[in-house]
């Protein structure tokens, strides 16, 4: 004879610690995240003052 089937509305049990993100990898995540648009918002700053150094002048160079 084959074992009976579970119900199927039988609740699912309840997480374990394996089931669970670990906190760790979670905070170094939102510390990479951070990092990379600290890096994208400088480069933008750079680029940004450096069209505004040179403003008009790009066009005024010799050749």
């Amino acid at each position: 004879m084959s074992e009976p089937e579970p119900p199927q509305d039988v609740a699912p049990a309840e997480t374990t610690a394996a089931d669970r993100p670990d906190p760790r990898f979670q905070a170094r995540r939102g510390r990479n995240i951070a990092l990379a648009l600290g890096l994208i918002a400088f480069a933008i700053l750079v680029f940004l003052v450096t069209v505004v150094r040179l403003g008009a002048n790009v066009l005024d160079r010799p050749l």
